[in-house]
């Protein structure tokens, strides 16, 4: 099974992602994770993802397409993929099409976790403190916020078309959000 979990940086893509992984023995694609490996190996893409993520700026299209390809082919992960974080923008959904379709695979499920503003700060606080991530600055989120809100209104647009795609209330309780994916993918 192939599923999609999109939503602004703190909704708990990760944690759901961790959920699904453990409960389908799927692979968790952390498109995050992905990137902080590269700068953490002080690679030239390493560099550009680490200035463009301190300017709130998403990394390119290009890059993580790049990345993605890698992971959507191997033989191991093949219609077993938890993508969390990707796609961002229309043209990383087009590409994921483009992908899934060359590998003889499909998207089971769509889980979007819409969560506003404040409950994001008030998660990313608590995040900062438990996890000491580098991309948490509160600055650094409330732009990364408002540009994914703006960059995936038409990855929604494009996704909500479909019938796979369930909209999630990501302000509640982790288990409650976890529940509510449950009964999708226990039908």
């Amino acid at each position: 099974m192939n599923i999609i979990l999109f939503g602004p940086p703190g909704a708990g893509k990760g944690t759901q992602a961790k959920f699904l992984m453990n409960k389908l023995k799927c692979f968790q694609i952390s498109t995050g994770e992905i990137l902080r490996n590269e700068i953490k190996s002080d690679t030239n893409i390493g560099k550009k993802i680490i200035n463009d993520m301190n300017d709130g700026k998403f990394v390119s299209d290009e890059i993580v397409n790049n990345l993605i390809k890698k992971i959507v082919f191997d033989p191991k992960k093949k219609g077993k993929l938890i993508f969390d974080g990707y796609p961002r923008s229309l043209s990383q959904a087009k590409n994921l099409d483009l992908l899934l379709d060359d590998s003889k695979q499909v998207i089971n499920l769509i889980f979007f976790l819409n969560v506003n503003k404040e409950t994001i700060i008030k998660r990313i606080e608590k995040r900062k403190v438990l996890e000491k991530r580098s991309d948490d600055s509160l600055n650094t989120i409330l732009k990364r916020y408002d540009t994914y809100m703006e960059t995936t209104k038409p990855v929604l647009d494009y996704y909500s078309k479909n019938l796979n795609f369930h909209e999630i209330d990501g302000t509640q309780e982790i288990d409650e959000i976890t529940r509510k994916i449950e009964t999708f993918i226990n039908v």
